[in-house]
């Protein structure tokens, strides 16, 4: 496994769209390894490999661990997508490795269906509700070049994208 270093708001390749896994592979799993040393490094409960320069669909997970209750269940996605949405709705503040200190309420469906393969080539479906709701959703908007801030109001989306474009020309690197 391998620390990889996390890519930073306003670097345009997180509004990349990430490219399907064709083959589960070695290099896919050492990649998922690496992913899983860096989230937990962060520290993360998610991230997509486009938050580590590499834009191919693969997510890694482990919300367990955020909960606190000392387990950990770390889980790969390999081309996920979500093949339903409930209408209603859920409120969840959320946070992003690629936008460090920054935070905010983001509404998104309560209950999603995903449709995803696992690192040992199984095509699975599983329906997920809060945090994992919220988070798969999260880590697959990543693979789509779509970032949680475009989910708020122009106006906050705007003053975030500025301050971390002026803090990338002063040359300030979050950690």
């Amino acid at each position: 496994m391998a620390l990889r270093e996390i890519i930073i708001l306003p670097d345009k390749r997180l509004r990349e769209i990430s490219k399907p896994v064709t083959e589960v592979t070695t290099e896919i799993r050492k990649l998922a390894d690496d992913m899983f040393e860096s989230m937990y490094e962060a520290p993360g409960i998610g991230l997509a490999a486009i938050q580590i320069a590499e834009p191919v669909r693969l997510i890694t997970m482990d919300i367990v661990r955020k909960e606190g209750d000392g387990k950990s269940d770390p889980r790969a996605f390999i081309n996920p997508e979500i093949v339903g949405a409930s209408s209603e709705m859920n409120v969840y503040e959320e946070g992003c490795l690629s936008i460090p200190e920054y935070y905010a309420e983001v509404e998104r469906p309560k209950t999603v269906r995903i449709r995803y393969t696992d690192l040992d080539g199984n095509v699975k479906e599983e329906d997920a509700d809060g945090l994992f709701a919220t988070c798969i959703q999260h880590e697959i908007d990543h693979l789509n070049g779509v970032l949680f801030v475009d989910h708020l109001s122009k106006l906050k989306r705007a003053m975030v994208i500025r301050k971390f474009e002026k803090a990338a020309k002063r040359g300030i690197k979050y950690v």
